[in-house]
């Protein structure tokens, strides 16, 4: 059995949050996260970009950097990287059996089983610390407090994008319920940075910051006008601290320069704070740089294909916003697949607003919603939808009608994207 086979086999424990397990499993591997500079990022939306923009300035100002990130979109190896990249198939194996012993000695004493992300998130430590990173940027899996990359004590910088209401079963049905999830990320005198809209965010995590002696930043207030936003990103300029920054993105949308907006002023701080040693250029070259695949990524130019992994309402937003500011007028057709246990209806709310023409099939995951459920509810909001159970099927209807469309539009569940991106890439 493979490596991954050997990981997901821990999948059967589902997702449980807390750090007791995750204590006892790195306290037997000689606690490789305690050696490690960590920034530390939360948020509903937004998190996995801003990971992006301060790994890709940190490599360019020449550091050996990690990037924890979460789902995978095409090959398992994603999630763990290192100075550009990905873990190889050798190390993952290695370091698999590595934890796994440690995991078999942990239930032959009596204590609970780890699950699969927490296995996952150890092996990542493991690596970056062998590896001898010298900064790990560490995107949150879910929430923040009792989430598995939460065992690490005293990050650099906690980072908290966005806050909307997602994954209620587990973090709260309240935006300032999920903000307290959220808020567990923010250690004692740590620098804390969030893009956070809501009053109701921001008073949480106020009081939580004040609670830890650790001085808050909001990324919103800082002055920014962008310059131009076209299909091939956005330049914008911003004031922090009386230095004007002028920056170039290729990451597509508004909410894009927000999120670049946020990962600066992180850096920013750290290099204030005498934590960094990072140029100006450094930053503008790894911003430049940055790229987010499955994340309102343009596929091809000619037909235009656009794929963004938009799987609740705050990303389904954002992607109306940004196909009304840059392919208006456009004939579009969409193909789109969701798991049951999200906000269909809003996210609904906003894919209807892109277009009324719909292709509806299913994420390769149990949780998915079934195609037909799916059209069904397109249909009975006044959309044309037709119905192709899996991926392969729905590529191939919208192939054969390509002359009939303007852009083809793929969006909804990542592990949906995944599989379209894959198969359109071949």
């Amino acid at each position: 059995m493979d490596a991954i086979s050997k990981i997901h086999e821990f999948l059967r424990f589902g997702t449980v949050l807390g750090l007791e397990r995750m204590n006892a499993l790195l306290s037997k591997l000689d606690n490789p996260q305690e050696d490690l500079k960590v920034i530390h990022v939360a948020g509903t939306n937004g998190k996995g970009s801003v990971c992006r923009y301060i790994y890709e300035a940190l490599r360019e100002a020449g550091y050996r950097t990690g990037l924890y990130t979460s789902p995978y979109l095409e090959v398992f190896n994603e999630r763990i990287e290192m100075d550009g990249a990905y873990i190889s198939d050798e190390d993952l194996e290695q370091l698999t059996n590595r934890v796994l012993e440690k995991v078999e000695e942990m239930t032959a004493e009596g204590l609970e089983s780890p699950t699969e992300f927490e296995v996952v998130t150890a092996i990542a430590f493991l690596y970056f610390s062998e590896k001898k990173a010298d900064y790990v940027v560490l995107e949150v899996g879910l929430g923040g407090r009792g989430d598995s990359t939460n065992v690490v004590k005293k990050p650099l910088a906690s980072v908290i994008t966005s806050i909307s209401l997602d994954h209620t079963d587990r973090l709260g049905n309240t935006i300032g319920e999920i903000a307290a999830e959220k808020a567990g990320i923010i250690k004692e005198g740590c620098l804390t940075i969030t893009s956070a809209e809501q009053d109701e965010a921001l008073e949480v995590l106020q009081q939580k910051a004040d609670q830890m002696g650790a001085a808050l930043y909001d990324s919103r207030e800082l002055p920014c006008r962008i310059k131009e936003e076209t299909e091939e990103g956005s330049c914008f300029t911003s004031e922090i601290f009386g230095d004007t920054y002028e920056i170039e993105i290729t990451m597509l949308g508004a909410h894009q320069v927000q999120n670049a907006l946020t990962a600066l002023e992180t850096l920013v701080l750290l290099r204030r704070e005498g934590l960094l040693k990072i140029s100006n250029e450094a930053i503008k070259a790894g911003f430049r740089k940055a790229r987010q695949i499955g994340r309102l990524e343009i596929l091809s130019k000619e037909p235009l294909v656009l794929i963004d992994g938009a799987h609740n309402p705050d990303g389904a937003k954002a992607l109306k916003q940004t196909v009304d500011r840059l392919f208006i007028g456009r004939k579009i057709l969409m193909t789109t697949g969701v798991l049951a246990d999200k906000d269909v209806d809003g996210i609904l709310d906003s894919f209807m607003a892109i277009t009324g023409d719909f292709v509806a099939t299913e994420p390769d995951n149990p949780r998915k919603m079934s195609a037909e459920n799916l059209a069904n509810k397109i249909a009975e909001r006044g959309g044309k939808c037709c119905v192709c159970k899996t991926p392969q099927q729905a590529v191939e209807w919208v192939k054969a009608h390509a002359k009939d469309y303007d852009l083809f539009l793929f969006a909804g569940s990542l592990y949906l994207i995944g599989k379209i991106r894959r198969l359109l890439s071949e």
